[in-house]
Order: structure tokens, then sequence, then C-alpha cells
């Protein structure tokens, strides 16, 4: 399995980040940057860009998280395969597919 560098996360006061809005806005999205907002010292929120919220959001689904864990399991067995393999099987079904819809 690969290890990730853990992500940091910038605290910032949330009276700052109202004024910088903007810009911590872009950070997030185009930096994958991670912010804590802080009122008196308390971290009340958090930002970050919306595909990965979004894939937080996905994880938090027991159907998917059991997938990526069958998966990973997968990958420590050595079952994979090339995605050049992949990608002409599913080019062989999709044609496959496209001749049999023409036919009717």
């Amino acid at each position: 399995m690969i290890k990730l560098k853990r992500p940091t996360a910038t605290r910032l006061p949330i009276t700052e980040a109202r004024i910088n809005l903007g810009q911590v806005v872009k950070r997030a999205h185009l930096n994958r940057e991670y912010f804590i907002l802080e009122k008196d010292g308390i971290p009340v929120a958090g930002i970050m860009s919306a595909d990965e919220m979004e894939d937080y959001l996905e994880m938090r689904d027991p159907a998917i998280r059991a997938q990526v864990k069958k998966s990973n399991g997968d990958i420590a067995a050595g079952r994979t395969r090339p995605a050049d393999d992949l990608l002409a099987e599913l080019r062989a079904t999709s044609a496959a597919r496209k001749k049999r819809s023409a036919r009717r």
C-alpha cells in the first residue's frame, strides 16, 4: 500500500479567513490545502476542496469503505493487472456492444 504524506492544516482566525476568503478558497482548491478556522482560539470549522469533501463523504459510506478494503487486499495479494490490459478489454467490450446495438 502507498503511504501518503499526512496533510497539514493552516489555522486561521475566522476574521482573517473572512477578509481573505477568496485567497483561502483558491489555495484550498488549487493547492489542496486545508484550513481550520478558529474563533477565540477554538477550532470551529474547516475548509477543503470540494472534490476532497465529496471523497470524504463517500468514504463514510460503509459499502464504499468495504470495496476500498477489498481492493487494497487484492493489491496486497498481487491480484492486479496492467492498466493497458484492462483498457483493451473495455474497448473490446464496448465495440462488441456497439455491433450488437447496430444490428437491432
